[in-house]
């Protein structure tokens, strides 16, 4: 499905964003699911704190969540209307898996906040490039749900912050490459 994986140079260079509602069939099974989240939890985590934590959105509660982002937008914008509801009634339907990832800070530790945050952006880089390697596409969405504290809510409590919604599927169309910055825009040596 996608390009010459066998060296991880060539693993990250061809790791690309599907649009999670051109995702299909099939998404990881159990077993494969497993080991693209055991592998986000192998990141950098200054006190080993594990300041995140993943919730998998089952099939068949795919409808519940869809129920509770459609009631949690609508108590935040009564005015709200019916496009805009269809959009949080299939945001909860699209790509065969999703994962809500949560920032869960260890609160009153000696590691900064700031890099306990770091880590959980860390985790959730890692669950793409774990599903890029099991031969699967994958998208890092945030959007409207991820800062609604009713939403957070039904996930984890007032200290968490939702840091991302995970789809993961089979790429429904060839992935396009996007721009780039260029590469002396972004890298620099340090000459003091």
């Amino acid at each position: 499905m996608f390009n010459d994986l066998s060296s991880p140079a060539a693993l990250l260079a061809t790791r690309r964003t599907a649009k999670p509602r051109d995702m299909i069939a099939p998404g990881p099974n159990a077993a494969q699911l497993r080991a693209i989240l055991e592998a986000a939890t192998r990141v950098p985590d200054h006190g080993k704190l594990a300041p995140w934590r993943f919730v998998v959105i089952p099939d068949d509660r795919r409808q519940a969540l869809a129920d509770l982002l459609t009631a949690a937008y609508r108590a935040e914008r009564p005015e709200a209307g019916r496009l805009e509801l269809e959009a949080m009634e299939s945001f909860a339907h699209q790509a065969p898996t999703l994962v809500v990832a949560l920032s869960a800070p260890v609160a009153g530790s000696k590691i900064p906040l700031w890099e306990q945050e770091l880590s959980v952006g860390a985790a959730c880089m890692t669950l793409l490039h774990a599903a890029h390697a099991q031969g699967f596409a994958g998208c890092w969405l945030t959007g409207w749900a991820a800062y609604s504290d009713a939403v957070r809510d039904a996930f984890g409590g007032p200290g968490d912050r939702i840091a991302g919604f995970l789809f993961i599927g089979t790429p429904g169309r060839p992935l396009e490459e996007r721009p780039r910055p260029a590469f002396d825009s972004v890298v620099r040596t340090w000459n003091a």
